[in-house]
């Protein structure tokens, strides 16, 4: 048994079609007249958000990219099964009312109008010259439809009994008949109304789509503002914390060095808080390097040369700190006591007890000379040993100013910086 069509293919441009109907919409739009059944359905994927079918890919595309919508349902196995011929009747009626609106009500039959035949004048006056009566004559010629005078004796001679041949004949008057070229007017004036008549319903829809598409466009517009909005205030939000985050841990490292130095200062037999001479010593450092930032010293060395400098000095100071991993105390002794004597000759670089170290000195042997490459360190800064006296001594010629600065600089970051030699 054939399976039932679902569908109609117009053979000319192989579009799909649900019904008669699209079909004769498609021939009024297109022109092609040649349709053939299908068992294959067309698709049907209806879009959730607002109802439309698509009857392809493509439309679901494009209904897609101007809505937004992307939720679709493929009732396509839901299609039925199509009668064409009824469908072609029902249309032919749809045809025929729409021919009978245009040529206006007929007349009803009661009331139709009534007329004598014509015939032929000269042969009913003959048939009267022979004795007949003129209603006698009249119907003989009407009703053989004849011009031969013999055939209408004959009839009258039948007819002659009839109960009403004497009375006049009236017949219904003649109908005119359209041409086919008014019939062809008629059906094309109709084809022109029912084309107009769906331009304007297609040209309402898209006026609707457009709608449609303008509205989900700014709903998409505010949807992407409000989500900017949301971010903006997601990084605004994170980077707050991260500050605050990075005030606390801050403020832990600093409670934990201010820890770490009155421990030491205890181990020592120190007080916990600097006396006056050692809070004399750190202003005078806070303002010799306020000063240093606010008027650089003069550079002697060029650049390359302060930066060897510098990371040779640096290669020092992190080799001590591998040296002595859980021995911080002793490190911050020297380094503390190094940083003292570098300051002690760049502030009075005209006094020579400042640039004169005795190595014999209980003090430098138990803070600087137990720590490997302390002797190093300051010879790389200008000081050289002088065996006679015992002592290392700097030239006044040889002291420079700028690399004293970036010897400071580098035992103060080693100082203050808590992850200084783990990287």
């Amino acid at each position: 048994m054939a399976a039932a069509p679902l569908s109609l293919v117009c053979r000319n441009c192989n579009a799909p079609l649900r019904s008669v109907k699209e079909a004769q919409d498609h021939n009024a739009s297109t022109g092609h007249a040649d349709f053939e059944e299908s068992v294959e359905a067309v698709l049907s994927l209806v879009c959730e958000d607002c109802g439309k079918p698509c009857r392809n890919q493509t439309e679901q595309d494009l209904h897609t990219k101007r809505t937004g919508h992307r939720k679709f349902v493929d009732k396509t196995s839901e299609a039925m099964a199509i009668d064409t011929e009824q469908q072609m009747a029902a249309a032919s009626e749809e045809i025929k009312d729409e021919l009978q609106e245009i040529a206006g009500p007929s007349k009803p039959q009661a009331v139709q109008e009534k007329v004598a035949p014509e015939v032929d004048p000269s042969l009913r006056q003959q048939i009267e010259d022979m004795g007949f009566s003129a209603n006698k004559a009249t119907r003989a010629l009407h009703f053989t439809g004849t011009a031969s005078l013999e055939q209408a004796i004959d009839w009258i001679m039948k007819h002659q009994d009839d109960a009403d041949v004497d009375e006049p004949l009236m017949v219904d008057a003649a109908k005119p008949k359209m041409s086919p070229e008014e019939t062809k007017k008629q059906i094309e004036d109709l084809r022109i109304k029912n084309k107009a008549k769906r331009e304007k319903e297609e040209a309402e829809m898209r006026k609707l789509r457009e709608q449609e598409r303008i509205r989900s466009g700014k709903e998409l517009q505010a949807a992407e503002r409000e989500n900017k909005m949301n971010e903006l205030k997601r990084n605004v939000e994170y980077r707050k914390r991260e500050k605050e985050q990075d005030a606390i841990a801050r403020a832990k490292i600093k409670a934990r060095l201010e820890e770490d130095r009155r421990e030491r200062r205890r181990k020592l037999g120190l007080p916990e808080e600097l006396t006056a001479e050692e809070q004399e010593l750190e202003t005078k450092k806070e303002e010799a390097k306020k000063a240093s930032k606010a008027a650089p010293a003069r550079v002697d060395a060029s650049p390359s040369a302060a930066a060897s400098f510098a990371q040779n000095l640096r290669k020092i100071l992190v080799d001590q700190k591998k040296q002595h991993p859980n021995d911080d105390a002793k490190l911050r002794a020297c380094w503390t006591t190094l940083l003292r004597c570098i300051g002690n000759v760049a502030q009075h670089p005209g006094e020579e007890k400042y640039r004169q170290l005795k190595l014999s000195s209980a003090a430098f042997q138990s803070k600087v000379a137990s720590v490997n490459g302390s002797l190093q360190f300051l010879n790389l800064c200008g000081f050289k040993q002088n065996e006679a006296a015992d002592a290392l001594h700097m030239d006044a010629a040889s002291m420079k100013q700028d690399l004293l600065t970036v010897a400071g600089a580098e035992l103060n970051s080693a100082l203050t910086n808590p992850f200084f030699g783990m990287l």
